[in-house]
């Protein structure tokens, strides 16, 4: 009984681990990629949604650009920023008790007429409007030219015909304008249909300088970016860990003790 010994046998594998697989080094960028990652894609929500608000355009009045029930993103701006060719979220209580939506064709003083030849006249200059249908005139039926005062805008919707802007209320004391602080917002892009960013207005460029795009491109790109180093973080580990299997099934990994 005491001549007896016992005898213990390693798994051929050198035993079960249950640690991480790959390296250290592995472990370690990819854990700083799902870091970074979260920082990036969380970052740009944010971003987002402090610089931009969401509106639903109810409307048809500026077809083809936005159509009726399209989603938009409106940068959150002051109203003097607001700058010629701009599409504007603004609220007037003498045209209607909800936000709306129009182009800014002049500015605090600026003199607006209509039509030559069919074309919106600024300062007397035409102005072309790639922005309106094929063949459509900038106004369906002309106007008397309007100075436009300090401090306030002259706006129109795209669909000429089926827009209540300020043609419609020309008669009313502000001769058809709106305060730059009735601006809340310019809309940078169409997001549903997704439509991507407005065209740039360069029709008005003779008369001054556009506005700049907003930050939307970046947002969008942080957010995926964002996504992207997250997935590719998350993975490493089973990346890992088919690849130590393969190893170990064509005999290039190594084995355990015997």
């Amino acid at each position: 009984m005491g001549g007896e010994s016992t005898t213990r046998t390693v798994p051929r594998g050198g035993g079960t681990n249950k640690g991480p697989v790959g390296s250290r080094t592995g472990q370690r960028l990819s854990g700083l990629a799902v870091a970074l990652g979260l920082v990036l894609f969380l970052g740009g929500f944010v971003w987002g949604a402090v610089v931009y608000r969401p509106y639903t355009v109810p409307t048809s009045s500026m077809t083809p650009t936005i159509d009726a029930g399209d989603r938009v993103l409106a940068q959150r701006i002051d109203g003097t920023d607001v700058r010629r060719g701009d599409v504007v979220v603004f609220k007037d209580t003498t045209w209607a008790n909800a936000p709306m939506v129009k182009r800014v064709v002049a500015v605090g003083g600026d003199t607006v007429a209509c039509c030559q030849e069919g074309k919106l006249k600024v300062n007397g200059k035409v102005v072309d409007e790639p922005y309106l249908s094929d063949g459509t005139p900038a106004e369906f039926s002309d106007f008397p030219a309007v100075t436009v005062p300090e401090g306030r805008l002259f706006l129109l919707g795209d669909e000429r015909d089926n827009s209540v802007d300020s043609t419609a209320h020309l008669t009313d004391a502000a001769g058809g304008t709106v305060s730059r602080g009735a601006v809340d917002a310019r809309v940078d892009a169409v997001v549903w249909p997704v439509n991507g960013m407005l065209e740039r207005p360069t029709g008005f460029e003779a008369l001054g300088g556009l506005s700049s795009p907003g930050p939307l491109r970046t947002v969008v790109a942080l957010v995926i970016a964002g996504a992207g180093l997250i997935l590719v973080g998350a993975a490493y580990g089973p990346f890992a860990k088919r690849a130590a299997a393969a190893r170990v099934r064509t005999g290039t990994g190594p084995t355990g003790a015997r």
